[in-house]
């Protein structure tokens, strides 16, 4: 059972500022619990269920903020990127707040499926080499890919400072120059180093899924949503 929480608190934990901000917030009567205003930052709210609005905002009560974005190009999936915008710049700045970061990384000019989280346990269990969460990629690629290309990807192609072979756990042409490519590893540029390794080059990159779960139809580029409970279990993660 999740307990209560003074209004003050929860608006913290959600990213709106300090508890001197926070209480602020609820003073000015901008904080809505269940509908109606509430102006006691002290009030004990019962979290179960909760939304709560903030200058008309709703918010899902959410003991970890675990989100999915639709990654565009020309974003870093860091938090001090160096060349390019921050993907979390796509995100509400409460969120931001709350200190989420991608679960891995997706290059500068990949798009697609991103897990963005501040539940450590969730990018732990995604992120392990143990676990071999499936990706699966969709390469645009130079040459046209044959059968050649494929045996080579799905019996391992080595890579330099690898010292086995790193084979794709799938691999299929989608289209004369598309590659779809799954693999159960993360290391830097994979998919760019094998589809080199195998004697084509990757033009543009885009990532439909992790585990089970595949990038939402109706999100549009630079767009999240929250994930929900069967979400999280078709990544096979059960909190």
């Amino acid at each position: 059972s999740i307990p209560a929480m003074q209004l003050e608190r929860l608006l913290q934990k959600h990213g709106f500022g300090t508890r001197k901000a926070c209480r602020a917030l609820v003073r000015h009567e901008r904080v809505a619990v269940n509908g109606a205003i509430c102006d006691d930052p002290f009030a004990e709210i019962d979290t179960a269920g909760l939304v709560f609005t903030v200058d008309g905002v709703d918010w899902p009560y959410a003991e970890f903020a675990s989100l999915v974005l639709y990654k565009p190009a020309g974003y870093e999936c860091s938090r001090k990127p160096q060349h390019h915008p921050s993907v979390l710049e796509l995100l509400p700045l409460p969120l931001r707040e709350r200190g989420v970061q991608p679960i891995g990384r997706l290059d500068e000019d990949t798009t697609g499926l991103l897990l963005i989280t501040d539940d450590g346990q969730l990018n732990h269990v995604l992120s392990s080499a143990r676990r071999k969460v499936a990706k699966v990629y969709l390469a645009t690629t130079k040459h046209p890919v044959d059968q050649g290309q494929l045996d080579k990807l799905l019996a391992g192609v080595l890579l330099n400072d690898e010292p086995e072979p790193i084979s794709a756990a799938a691999a299929e042409v989608a289209g004369e120059n598309l590659l779809r490519l799954t693999l159960t590893e993360g290391k830097y540029h994979q998919v760019k180093r094998m589809v080199a390794a195998a004697g084509n080059r990757v033009e543009a990159l885009h990532r439909e899924a992790v585990g089970e779960f595949a990038l939402p139809a109706d999100l549009k580029p630079g767009e999240w949503r929250w994930l929900a409970a069967v979400d999280l279990q078709k990544l096979g993660y059960s909190p």
